[in-house]
């Protein structure tokens, strides 16, 4: 299994934790959605997120979904998500998972922390946790974990943590976080890799500014690897008329509280997974919801198809 890097590019999808009907782990849909991915375009998967539903899971079942995971990507990178409140959990998983063969791992600060030296120093006792070697992504996203990280005290962090390799970046409003990053390195400081988040829902402006692709979920993967690629290839508008066919679900998958089932939803009815059962709680779309959610995947179908239409 390859390590994540600070040249680390591309797209890794935030995969979904299938589950049976009666909340128990579907073992046969967590290799089938781990292929789903990969086919559909991802460079990396990254599991245990938040919309994961780790939180839901036992540290038992963690390692489980970890080494299925790991197991059937079959050498392709697997970042884990290893966020919790206290830091010997973190680290007990994180070995787990680094000994099972993950690409790195991946940490959120926690509720509670309410300045810049605390944000530090949490960072700083995350890394002597998980020692010098065990690539971290670090997590910022505010809107979540409500711990906002200046752009000055983000680039104190990776400057002083050499294994701190990627920023998994979620802040909202953000864009000038990734400009202010991406300066900072060309006046000197040393590179890290920006996977963006919060669903692909700015993504064509994320990787005008520098990012180097996506690290997020979406019932369409592909949506994020054609956007990704044709970015780096400096086809903006062509990577924009692509996002603005699947905008619609986009942004009705953003809705808090509902956009887990949105996107289990999809992914059942693409055969990715069995169900689309959430573990308690968790609630399936309601019938109003699932019309809207087919009325946006038929017009979202023809939008793709007069896209594909020859000039």
């Amino acid at each position: 299994m390859s390590l994540i890097t600070t040249r680390t590019k591309g797209v890794f999808v935030i995969a979904v934790t299938p589950f049976t009907p009666d909340g128990s782990l579907d073992r046969e849909s967590i290799d089938r959605v781990t292929d789903f991915y990969f086919e559909k375009g991802a460079d990396g998967l990254t599991i245990l997120g938040m919309m994961g539903e780790a939180p839901k899971l036992t540290q038992v079942e963690s390692r489980e979904v970890a080494a299925a995971t790991i197991r059937r990507a079959g050498g392709r990178p697997v970042v884990v998500g290893v966020s919790a409140p206290g830091l010997a959990a973190i680290g007990e998983l994180s070995k787990a998972v680094m000994d099972l063969g993950a690409a790195g791992v991946m940490v959120a600060p926690p509720m509670g922390l309410a300045t810049n030296e605390q944000v530090e120093a949490y960072f700083a006792q995350v890394v002597e946790v998980l020692g010098p070697d065990v690539p971290l992504v670090l997590q910022d996203f505010p809107l979540s974990t409500k711990v906002p990280i200046s752009t000055g005290s983000l680039g104190r962090i990776l400057e002083a943590h050499d294994s701190i390799v990627m920023v998994k970046h979620e802040d909202w409003p953000g864009l000038a976080k990734i400009t202010a990053l991406r300066e900072a390195e060309a006046a000197g400081r040393r590179r890290v890799s920006i996977l963006c988040g919060n669903g692909g829902l700015f993504l064509p402006e994320e990787m005008r500014r520098g990012a180097d692709g996506a690290m997020t979920g979406f019932g369409f993967p592909e949506m994020m690897r054609d956007i990704v690629r044709l970015s780096q290839a400096g086809a903006w508008e062509r990577a924009s008329d692509v996002f603005e066919a699947y905008m619609p679900l986009v942004r009705y998958e953003q809705q808090p509280g509902v956009g887990l089932a949105v996107r289990k939803y999809v992914l059942e009815k693409r055969g990715a997974i069995a169900s689309a059962a959430q573990r308690r709680p968790g609630a399936a779309l309601p019938p109003a919801a699932v019309a809207e959610v087919e009325r946006m995947l038929a017009r979202q179908a023809a939008k793709l198809a007069a896209l594909t239409e020859p000039a």
